[in-house]
């Protein structure tokens, strides 16, 4: 799925999961999960043989929860359940809250939400903040419980879902949700001035127009990367990367995202066109005069201004940004940054 290179309503084409963070606490890092309390232990907490009465419960409809080997029994009143007080498994991450261990959860949900309860009054003593809970897919029986004792959906990936709780009483200032899509497109010119257009099997604003390759970054991928695989995947042209040209922020787009589209200029390395059959109609090396003389671009007055810039580019009246590897203390590791490059750096006054 793909798209105009900058119709406002699917830019990029597909979607990725790249996104841009609020900064305000920062998302939990990696940690070892440490014991606050004694090991679960299932025997003392429940039994699938305890004699809990078996209307259903309201958040999941049913007065028991079949497991592949076995049955958890429900306590029909959970908000009644008077069990042993135990602590889920948890470490403390930098900003005053807790990571609950996912693995460690127990499977029954009297015992989960026994332990949830006593934790969040444990916390709430010791003065801890946010709370984030990963339940597991194999898990998902816990996530109405959890939902019922005031945890909110934060996010979902394959295999799980993350649910958090702030106990402070005042605004919560743990991160948002993804809130952004990272998409890309190519402008590939060959030296006699043709530049690579793509026309698109898709019943969208952009059906039947000669448009630029475009689609959304994969999970990791660099920017200018993704732009490569683009092209590569839709025409089967081989490229590198010059430099970016430009980039456009749009809001409410697909699933009510913001979208960041980022324009590449790209030098081909190959000539032959072979299309993805899924995704286009057709691509092919079309004279710049030409696309340019189509009714889009004549009407579009963002598409033709980002044509424009790209020529004016290749032209090198135009400088973007390039990208160059560096390493930053504050994570330690290897990013591309993408800057203008100066061409005399000593005369910046700091």
């Amino acid at each position: 799925m793909m798209a105009p290179v900058l119709d406002g309503s699917r830019l990029a084409g597909c979607y990725c999961q790249s996104f841009v963070r609020e900064s305000r606490i920062p998302w939990p890092k990696a940690c070892a999960f440490s014991r606050l309390s004694k090991v679960f232990s299932q025997n003392s907490l429940i039994s699938s043989t305890a004699k809990f009465t078996s209307s259903p419960v309201p958040f999941l409809g049913v007065g028991c929860v079949i497991k592949k080997k076995g049955v958890n029994v429900l306590s029909a009143d959970i908000s009644a359940l008077n069990l042993a007080s135990e602590f889920l498994y948890a470490c403390d991450d930098e900003y005053g809250g807790v990571i609950i261990d996912p693995e460690s959860l127990p499977s029954s949900a009297n015992a989960f939400v026994s332990a949830l309860r006593a934790s969040l009054s444990n916390w709430k003593m010791k003065g801890k903040k946010g709370v984030w809970l990963k339940i597991l897919s194999e898990q998902a029986d816990l996530v109405p419980i959890a939902v019922q004792e005031g945890f909110t959906y934060h996010h979902a990936e394959p295999g799980y879902v993350t649910l958090t709780y702030w106990i402070p009483d005042e605004p919560c200032m743990l991160p948002a949700s993804p809130s952004h899509q990272i998409g890309v497109a190519g402008f590939v010119l060959n030296d006699k001035r043709e530049v690579l257009v793509v026309k698109e099997k898709c019943p969208c604003s952009c059906s039947g127009v000669w448009k630029l390759p475009t689609g959304y970054i994969n999970k990791s991928e660099d920017i200018f990367s993704g732009a490569i695989r683009e092209v590569k995947e839709e025409t089967g042209v081989d490229t590198i990367f010059q430099e970016m040209v430009a980039f456009r922020h749009a809001h409410l787009v697909a699933f009510e995202k913001s979208d960041i589209l980022f324009v590449c200029m790209l030098k081909p390395l190959s000539s032959e066109i072979t299309i993805d059959e899924k995704e286009l109609q057709a691509a092919k090396w079309m004279p710049l005069d030409e696309l340019l003389e189509q009714p889009f671009y004549l009407e579009d007055h963002m598409s033709r201004k980002v044509i424009d810039i790209c020529i004016k580019a290749y032209e090198d009246q135009y400088s973007g940004f390039i990208a160059r590897q560096l390493n930053s203390k504050l994570d330690g590791k290897l990013s591309y940054l993408y800057y203008n490059e100066l061409k005399n750096i000593s005369s910046i006054v700091m």
